[in-house]
């Protein structure tokens, strides 16, 4: 991976509610689930409501979190997939396992 990558990743991260965010989205995906992002109000599965929740829980506007969620993204350490209204995104493990190496 470039360095340039690298730099990239790391400014996501320097972001405290970025690395909120994606640690969320982490501790789903090490559990073997993607974290499911919906506005809706008649979700059945916990993650679902986690965009709400995280702008509950970290006192920031929608267009924020979706702001974060797209340097995340950006920086290639979530992948979101759109189905219909809902969101499911997990972490990209290519992308950790790089960090891991850079920092060995």
């Amino acid at each position: 991976m470039k360095q340039s990558n690298y730099a990239k990743i790391f400014k996501a991260l320097s972001n405290e509610q970025r690395l909120k965010i994606f640690m969320a989205i982490y501790e789903q995906s090490s559990k073997g689930r993607s974290a499911v992002v919906s506005g809706g109000e008649g979700a059945c599965c916990p993650m679902e409501k986690a965009f709400t929740k995280m702008c509950k829980c970290l006192c920031i506007s929608r267009s924020t979190i979706s702001h974060h969620f797209k340097e995340l993204q950006s920086a290639g350490l979530i992948v979101c997939e759109r189905k219909g209204q809902v969101y499911h995104c997990r972490v990209n493990e290519a992308a950790v396992n790089s960090i891991k190496e850079f920092l060995q």
